[in-house]
């Protein structure tokens, strides 16, 4: 197997649905902050040395209206709801959200490292089934990190498989807490989710920059999260 590129930006992913794998969700809501891998090797500080979001940054938060109902448990998490995105004259995720997430991406010098956490599981896969709706494809060299086994991978490795190591938690809140000793701000909002993400990331950038140089993954062994048998053909 050939070696995934090294990546030059990362892009920051969270995203917002309607509910669970099992109920087919759609997305309500996506961000994405891109940062230059210089910014991540160097990161800036505060004068008590926590790291804190680079200077140049490029953010693009987008709701949309899905076509499926919140999950009340969704709704209630996420604070979106069919109704109040549709007062909002939010459309679907459809060929313009595709058109500006691709602008976003063709602007950033590639190739591009996606970021999510529990991405493997839930972000990636979602977006991937949203893109095989509409025919659409990333760059052919994006490659992808989990930080949710990637930071359990660095812990293991470090702790030897204590106890204490099996023991934390790793949700962002979680992860948050044990590096800043604070809670996270805006969680469950999609661009909340991706500040806290991007300062986690920062607090152990160079070893999430190996881990991503060794063991990141190409967009295209992405599997959707469940079929759309009328789905178009990808575009050339």
């Amino acid at each position: 197997m050939s070696e995934p590129p090294r990546a030059e930006t990362f892009v920051f992913l969270d995203l917002e649905a309607t509910g669970l794998p099992s109920v087919k969700p759609e997305i309500a809501e996506i961000s994405l902050f891109a940062v230059h891998r210089s910014s991540l090797e160097n990161p800036e500080r505060d004068e008590s040395g926590t790291p804190v979001l680079p200077r140049v940054l490029d953010k693009l938060t987008l709701c949309m209206c899905p076509g499926r109902p919140f999950t009340a448990k969704a709704s209630e998490i996420t604070g979106l709801s069919s109704e109040g995105l549709a007062e909002s004259r939010k459309a679907s995720f459809d060929g313009a959200v595709v058109r500006t997430l691709q602008a976003f991406l063709s602007r950033q010098a590639g190739p591009i490292c996606l970021v999510a956490h529990n991405g493997f599981d839930y972000d990636f896969p979602l977006l991937c089934t949203e893109l095989q709706r509409l025919g659409a494809h990333l760059p052919q060299d994006t490659v992808c990190l989990d930080t949710l086994p990637a930071l359990r991978g660095l812990d293991r490795a470090h702790s030897h498989g204590t106890r204490a190591q099996g023991r934390r938690g790793y949700s962002l809140g979680s992860l948050f807490h044990r590096y800043f000793h604070a809670k996270p701000t805006a969680a469950h909002s999609a661009e909340g989710d991706v500040h806290t993400l991007l300062l986690i990331f920062l607090h152990r950038a160079a070893e999430l920059l190996a881990w991503a140089d060794e063991q990141a993954r190409s967009w295209d062994h992405v599997e959707p999260m469940y079929s759309l048998p009328d789905a178009p053909s990808p575009e050339a």
